[in-house]
């Protein structure tokens, strides 16, 4: 079953219904977005920037990309098999993939794939793209960010925006990440947060302090996303 999972047909009807659904769930839910006012200069400038939304916020990152399609902007998806169809929705919603994620401690051949990744991710931020990632995907702790993010953020100088997003009506599913599957025709909310900025001579201490710092950031943004769609008092739309 795994391997037929696995497979290139099986991989490519899974990437087109994933596509097809977030194109539904952006089409059809009324999304308003607060503080989006915080964003507006770096998508009319020339500069880069890393945005960042939970991986269980990830069937709605729709929800964000009329603002990302202003700019060239990527998605970061895991370089895994798995991963594939992701690639593939991203790529149908305007996204083309970056294929990064942090390697298992001991796996070479993982760890070079990493380096690269994270070198192609920071040569786009720096030269003036966008990408979008979930910095605590694919395989957790869940709400937690990786070093990764900010080291794209401290190499390319960029600026960082948090992206707390949540719809209702919607389903959670009891997945590692606690996926929000969001309904067609419901409300749908999208909290910024930014532009915060890794210093560039940031130690491994300050790091760890950025993490603690912007992972409880992002979680009470998302907090205040799916507050905001449960009373149904959202901000006037974008």
């Amino acid at each position: 079953m795994k391997s037929l999972f696995r497979s290139a047909a099986v991989q490519a009807l899974l990437g087109w219904a994933v596509g097809l659904y977030v194109r539904l769930i952006l089409a059809t839910v009324r999304w308003r977005h607060e503080n989006a006012q915080c964003v507006e200069p770096t998508l009319a400038g020339d500069g880069g920037a890393v945005a960042l939304l939970w991986h269980g916020r990830l069937p709605m990152c729709l929800a964000v990309a009329p603002m990302w399609w202003r700019k060239r902007t990527k998605a970061l998806i895991s370089p895994s098999i798995d991963g594939a169809y992701l690639a593939k929705a991203m790529e149908m919603a305007g996204f083309p993939a970056i294929r990064m994620s942090s390697a298992k401690k001991g796996d070479a051949a993982k760890a070079r794939q990493a380096v690269a990744g994270l070198r192609e991710a920071v040569t786009w931020v720096a030269g003036g793209g966008a990408i979008v990632m979930t910095p605590d995907g694919p395989r957790g702790p869940n709400e937690v960010i990786a070093p990764g993010a900010l080291q794209i953020a401290k190499r390319s100088g960029q600026p960082v925006f948090l992206m707390g997003i949540a719809a209702h009506p919607s389903m959670r599913l009891d997945t590692w990440d606690k996926v929000m599957l969001a309904r067609p025709f419901g409300r749908g909310s999208v909290v910024w947060e930014g532009p915060f900025h890794v210093p560039e001579d940031a130690d491994a201490a300050a790091i760890d302090a950025l993490i603690e710092d912007w992972s409880q950031r992002l979680s009470a943004a998302t907090r205040r996303a799916e507050a905001l769609v449960a009373r149904g008092a959202t901000s006037p739309a974008h």
